[in-house]
């Protein structure tokens, strides 16, 4: 009697138990929301999942890296030059006349112009390359380093024709600048230039590559700029264009501006040039140029039809000096200058920046047309004469 009892209540509670199950599989297919809620119920905190943080490992787009590499080798330059003897007109000496303005006038004398660009640590052993017209008219130059100390610095060489000095400070073990291939540079290629634009601090703005080899500027005598709208300002004048790999470019020099500020137009010293510039004024304390003793025009399309050339290409010969090295060449006016070195002559800024390039007492070929015809010569290079300084 007792058995079919046990089995009939061993049957409810079977029943029960898989109808509990099926209620909860239904719940957790049709409703896995409501199922959540009801776990997380004594809760009120929010379970965010957090990625795992992502050590030396740089962002797409970033360039972080590259800052830290060449930031700590950018320096701030402040010069104060001593105002210069002004002698008054006669009518600020009267009495009169001082008794109101004198005590302005006695400031304003003795107060010392000041001016404010950057530089690029090239040697652990304190030399730094910035623009020459940054120190050119300074008596005194202060330089402030990245990690906030600030010394004093002089003047090793000047190259006014590049716009380039190199000025060193009393210090070692400092972080010098690593140059790049600026030949190696592209159109449309990511650069970042880092100054001290209006005194703000160290500042370091993103750009492209807009133009290679702009020449005819004007700005200075040996013009091969690097073009780009990364924005430079006044005091960014000597402070460093990177790569994206941290490493020198170009010596930012000057901005096509109407209004002081950044248009987007900005030049730089190409650093293939600024190193050769660098090295000769390291070694020898001045830069050397090659010169033939020519003067020379560019070829313009109308020339070009009636010297009958096929491109308006190279560089008219428009006067050779006598017994100069051309004219020993045998080089003569009317002659038209195609290569010198194998190296092509687009416009007479390519061929004064290929003729600078060369080494007194060197022997180097030229390709010239006259007459239709194709000539090759050989011209003793010379030394280029210094400018005459203005009086």
């Amino acid at each position: 009697m007792l058995k079919p009892l046990y089995q009939r209540l061993w049957f409810i509670f079977a029943q029960m138990v898989t109808l509990c199950l099926a209620l909860v599989f239904v719940l957790q297919l049709f409703y896995s929301n409501l199922y959540e809620s009801l776990l997380t119920k004594k809760s009120n905190t929010v379970l965010v999942k957090y990625a795992e943080p992502k050590l030396n490992i740089n962002l797409a787009g970033s360039y972080s890296q590259a800052v830290k590499k060449a930031m700590p080798a950018v320096v701030n330059i402040f010069t104060s030059k001593k105002a210069a003897d002004n002698p008054h007109p006669k009518y600020l000496d009267d009495p009169t006349f001082r008794q109101f303005f004198g005590d302005q006038l006695d400031e304003q004398d003795a107060q010392p112009e000041n001016s404010l660009g950057s530089g690029v640590i090239v040697s652990e052993q304190g030399l730094i390359l910035t623009n020459n017209h940054v120190v050119a008219a300074a008596d005194e130059i202060e330089i402030a380093l990245s990690d906030g100390r600030k010394m004093s610095a002089k003047v090793v060489g000047t190259d006014p024709d590049t716009d380039l000095a190199l000025i060193k400070i009393e210090a070692d073990h400092l972080p010098a600048i690593t140059f790049a291939s600026s030949d190696q540079l592209n159109v449309g290629d990511v650069v970042l230039a880092i100054g001290n634009p209006f005194g703000v601090g160290q500042t370091v703005t993103q750009g492209i590559i807009s133009a290679l080899g702009r020449n005819h500027l004007g700005i200075n005598t040996f013009e091969n700029f690097i073009q780009t709208d990364a924005s430079i300002n006044p005091g960014n004048s000597g402070g460093a264009l990177i790569d994206t790999e941290g490493n020198l470019v170009g010596i930012n020099s000057a901005i096509y501006s109407r209004s002081g500020g950044s248009m987007g137009i900005g030049f730089a010293i190409p650093a293939t040039l600024a190193r050769q510039v660098m090295n000769q004024i390291a070694t020898q304390g001045n830069v050397t140029r090659g010169w033939i003793g020519i003067e020379a025009q560019d070829i313009t399309p109308e020339l070009a039809e009636s010297f009958k050339l096929k491109l308006a290409q190279g560089a008219l010969v428009a006067g050779v000096l006598r017994n100069g090295p051309a004219d020993k060449a045998g080089l003569r006016a009317g002659d038209i200058l195609l290569s010198i070195e194998g190296k092509q002559i687009t416009d007479t800024a390519s061929m004064l920046n290929l003729i600078a390039a060369l080494s007194p007492n060197q022997k180097a070929n030229l390709k010239i047309a006259r007459a239709e015809i194709t000539i090759n010569l050989v011209v003793v290079v010379g030394k280029r004469p210094k400018p005459a300084m203005a009086k």
